[in-house]
């Protein structure tokens, strides 16, 4: 390989580094911390339903004027080619982020890599939304202090992800050590503490309201006959 070609192949590689610091950036900054723009809004519906994913000509339109600019600026820069090739290389690296993002989404993983990005992915998603920004690396996390090492991830049920759960909802065998679904019970409503507990009858250990426990109506005439 030449000297030309060995050097064009670096400077590519040091415009997908730098993809990885703008990732990050655009996660943190836009995506979270202010969030009245188009990317802040998007992103916003992203968490709000997990299987949402803003449409490719948005992106596109996006994507195109930074890449043109970073282009300009590298070439000034650097010259030509070297400015081009650090602009191509930062462009295929958000091609391959876009491709990797929605992947995780929408396929299970594939080797530790696939395994891991998952993990840390899904942390920042039903977790911690203020720690792993980075979704391809977790360098720029570790610098400005935003990693977060996953445990078990809670899913919620309505975002369990298609590759996560069988047929009937339930964390497939090979995610089980890893993942849990969050599922709610048909018909149960969200509870909502009612004051502090009234004495019960031996035996008498159900939660307020549920099969076995005190009616709902009766304990709270009581609390009102107390009151008086």
């Amino acid at each position: 390989m030449s000297a030309i070609a060995i050097d064009t192949a670096g400077w590519a590689f040091a415009g997908a580094a730098a993809w990885t610091l703008l990732e990050y950036s655009l996660h943190r900054g836009l995506g979270h911390r202010w969030t009245g723009n188009a990317f802040g809004r998007e992103h916003t519906r992203h968490h709000a339903t997990t299987h949402y994913f803003a449409p490719g000509w948005k992106k596109a339109l996006a994507a195109a004027p930074v890449v043109l600019a970073t282009a300009a600026a590298a070439a000034l820069a650097l010259g030509p080619r070297p400015g081009l090739a650090f602009a191509a290389g930062l462009a295929l690296a958000y091609v391959a982020y876009e491709v990797v993002h929605r992947r995780a989404h929408t396929h299970g993983p594939r080797g530790p890599y696939g395994r891991w990005l998952r993990r840390h992915h899904f942390h920042h998603h039903f977790h911690a939304p203020a720690t792993n920004h980075g979704v391809t690396s977790p360098v720029w996390d570790l610098v400005f202090g935003t990693y977060a090492r996953p445990g078990t991830i809670r899913v919620p049920e309505k975002h369990a992800m298609p590759w996560l759960v069988d047929g009937s909802g339930e964390v497939r065998p090979e995610h089980a050590d890893a993942y849990v679904v969050n599922r709610r019970r048909p018909g149960q409503p969200p509870r909502r503490p009612l004051g502090p507990p009234l004495p019960h009858a031996p035996g008498d250990l159900a939660p307020l309201g549920e099969e076995g426990g005190p009616p709902l109506a009766p304990v709270a005439a009581a609390r009102s006959e107390e009151a008086r």
